[in-house]
């Protein structure tokens, strides 16, 4: 029987849910229920559907990814060559939206879903965007970029270890309605998120409603299978709206380090501006984690450099790049992109006083190793073809709090950096 797209989305929201209240519009703080007031109860259609829809999900997971290390080899086999394409092909952990239901939804209402699964949590975080324009305002909309590590679900539950953050704040009943109302605030035309485990049944069925066209790219040999009743492996994903921008062409890059295939991947898109018909290429990567394996990040980023030079066509076509880079700007890695040919810059440099610092830190967290604070999250861009109209200031450590990240009030360990561009008038020679 058809469903409306409100009543689709609610499905995929409320899972194990136990009611509604409608709640503020977008762009104002989630406040707390009047002790007087009651949720309103859901409808039973929408929690038989969203029984059924996690049922699925879960008998989905118990039968295919399994626990161990079995799994992950397993798995390689399929995915060593795995591209958003193939990935149709192999429902062992796609959950394919039924294409009666592939109707427009509107963000508002989306975000009201949100908000009502939300209804106990503590408010969104006040972010401010900070205006960087040096420049008369450009002649066509900015292009605003959103660049997260959402934290993947089997390893936030699984394997990291955040020892201060309560077992109930990583619910993804809940979690998942966190990151929605974050992507939904801010609104991207382009979104680039990393450890993404939850592409084929919540993300793609979602965003695609919203006007989003998206490309998932898996690790070939994620950890998030060695978590028992994981819902498949985590990769990067790029969306971008379709209502902006064409595709030109899409890459699906496996990174190699010292002539060897590595886990780690991108994705790299060239999209065309429907408004100005100027085309940039945005690319999303995550490079290796851990301390110890610098070099091993440094070769990674030579890599893609590589691939971008090419997919650039020898930087005449502006660049984007969005990732976690496992990297502080002390690095080899971090180096070689500052120094590239691409004329690269960090667009969260500019948030400082001079113009040439990174932010104290992009990631926060308590594990049992310790308490980590680092800058790993980068958004670079050419500075010769593009400006850096505003970007969104970070979380203070007033508001993240002593626990750290992540929490009832924020979804990952990650902050999201977002950032408004637009082309400059004249790009010295660039397109």
């Amino acid at each position: 029987m058809y469903q409306s797209p409100r009543r689709l989305c609610s499905a995929l929201l409320q899972r194990d849910a136990s009611g509604l209240r409608r709640l503020p519009t977008p762009g104002l703080r989630r406040q707390s229920p009047p002790p007087a007031a009651a949720p309103r109860p859901a409808s039973p259609r929408l929690l038989v559907a969203a029984s059924a829809a996690s049922g699925a999900a879960r008998s989905c997971s118990r039968t295919v990814c399994s626990m161990g290390n079995g799994t992950s080899r397993l798995y390689s086999a399929l995915a060593k060559t795995l591209n958003s394409s193939a990935a149709s092909q192999h429902p062992e952990y796609l959950v394919s939206p039924d294409p009666e239901h592939l109707e427009p939804i509107d963000p508002k209402e989306l975000l009201q879903e949100c908000r009502a699964v939300l209804h106990t949590r503590p408010p969104r975080f006040q972010r401010d965007f900070v205006d960087l324009r040096t420049d008369c305002p450009s002649s066509h909309p900015p292009i605003r970029v959103m660049q997260w590590n959402i934290l993947a679900q089997a390893l936030g539950e699984g394997k990291d270890n955040f020892v201060q953050c309560p077992v109930e704040a990583l619910k993804w009943e809940e979690r998942k309605c966190l990151i929605l109302e974050e992507i939904l605030a801010y609104q991207p035309d382009i979104l680039c998120l990393q450890e993404v485990d939850h592409y084929f049944d919540t993300f793609q069925p979602l965003l695609s409603r919203l006007g989003y066209q998206g490309t998932f790219f898996p690790k070939p040999w994620s950890p998030c299978l060695d978590v028992e009743h994981n819902n498949g492996p985590d990769g990067c994903a790029l969306f971008f709206l379709q209502n902006r921008f064409k595709l030109v062409n899409s890459a699906n890059i496996r990174l190699t380090a010292m002539t060897l295939k590595t886990n780690q991947v991108a994705i790299a898109q060239t999209l065309e501006c429907k408004e100005s018909s100027r085309q940039f290429c945005i690319a999303v990567t995550h490079l290796k984690a851990r301390t110890g394996w610098e070099r091993f990040r440094s070769a990674q980023g030579c890599d893609l450099l590589q691939n971008l030079q090419n997919i650039t066509q020898g930087a005449k076509i502006p660049l984007i790049v969005c990732g976690d880079f496992n990297a502080e700007p002390t690095e080899e890695v971090y180096k070689h992109f500052a120094s590239s040919s691409l004329n690269l810059n960090s667009a969260y440099k500019l948030l400082s006083a001079d113009g040439q610092s990174e932010p104290p830190y992009t990631t926060w967290k308590i594990r049992t190793s310790g308490e980590c604070r680092h800058t790993l999250d980068y958004i670079w861009y050419s500075k010769h073809a593009l400006s850096v109209r505003s970007a969104l200031d970070l979380l203070t450590e007033e508001q993240i709090g002593p626990n750290r990240l992540p929490s009832f009030n924020y979804p990952s360990d990650h902050l999201s950096l977002v950032c408004d561009f637009s082309f400059n008038e004249e790009p010295d020679g660039l397109l």
